[in-house]
């Protein structure tokens, strides 16, 4: 079964400004917990089109929007597609393009897939190594700790996991799979543990907590899509239509921080000026100055959500 908690639920959907008769897009379904409030709050006339690469949650969608099936779309896809997806929606489309008022991303891998130990993003389960969201890509973890080099590992581990030893771990790596392939989550949590200094270990939680997360990014090339999803959602994005992230890692929320600020109305005419002449306006305005956090009662109910920030932002 797919158990999920859905993390600042109320807080992201109501920053959406949900219209009955909107389309909406949850780019990262999940457990539906997102997607069954949008739906929820659509008429007959509203349209909520959800995505996920996952296919065990495709199928529990089935079962937890089945109140909402005929205002929900179901499609199997890589968020990074998001603008070639809604090109094939119609109802998504006004003039020849997608337009849609709201999209919401909840980014991170879910509960029921760190807590399936088979499918190899937990370092509390031993399993094969794999990390594969989406099963029917290449990229395995297996892959990468067996088959790239030590400096690559290394950047991997530094650049998406903030490992200060990444370098030693990477070496430890490299060493060990020339005696033997490095199979399961438990041989490479016992490797990851022997590149970290013992004083060290025993400080900051689990000592391969950094690493694993460094390899799911690596796998799924999670920062590469949002990348690429943010700037698809702002052409899809009707005007006043709105995104709302949810991110749960200092990497994620500085990529949409910094494209929230890039985008966001620059105009430089003196206050005086009836109308903009300097041509500098941007292409959204911030909902929420700071990011929204999970309130004391949700980190009580899901110690996951404790790293959890919400931005939203309007298109112009």
């Amino acid at each position: 079964m797919f158990h999920h908690v859905t993390v600042l639920k109320e807080e992201s959907v109501e920053g959406l400004h949900i219209k009955p008769d909107g389309v909406y897009v949850d780019c990262t379904m999940g457990g539906a917990g997102h997607s069954s409030l949008i739906a929820s709050k659509l008429g007959p006339e509203g349209l909520l089109i959800a995505l996920d690469q996952d296919d065990v949650a495709l199928a529990n969608a089935q079962t937890v929007l089945a109140p909402y099936l005929d205002r929900v779309a179901i499609i199997k896809s890589n968020f990074r597609e998001i603008e070639h997806v809604l090109r094939g929606v119609p109802k998504a489309m006004k003039d020849g393009r997608p337009q849609v008022d709201g999209i919401l991303f909840d980014l991170g891998v879910s509960s029921p897939q760190l807590d399936d130990g088979d499918r190899g993003f937990s370092y509390n389960h031993d399993a094969e190594l794999d990390m594969r969201m989406d099963r029917d890509t290449l990229l395995t973890a297996k892959t990468i700790v067996n088959e790239w080099p030590a400096d690559k590992i290394a950047k991997v581990l530094f650049e998406y996991g903030e490992e200060k030893f990444s370098r030693r771990i990477a070496g430890v790596i490299v060493e060990a799979r020339e005696k033997k392939t490095i199979e399961t989550t438990g041989e490479l949590v016992e490797l990851i543990k022997e590149g970290i200094p013992a004083a060290a270990r025993r400080t900051g939680g689990h000592p391969a907590k950094r690493s694993f997360q460094a390899l799911r990014i690596a796998v799924n090339d999670e920062l590469g899509a949002f990348e690429e999803a943010l700037q698809q959602s702002l052409n899809c994005l009707a005007p006043q239509g709105r995104i709302a992230v949810i991110t749960f890692h200092s990497l994620e929320d500085r990529i949409c921080k910094q494209f929230f600020v890039k985008n966001v109305e620059k105009c430089t005419c003196p206050p005086a000026f009836p109308m903009c002449v300097c041509e500098k306006a941007g292409d959204l305005k911030l909902v929420t100055r700071k990011p929204i956090l999970p309130s004391e009662h949700e980190l009580e109910v899901n110690q996951r959500a404790r790293s959890a920030k919400l931005r939203i932002a309007e298109k112009l």
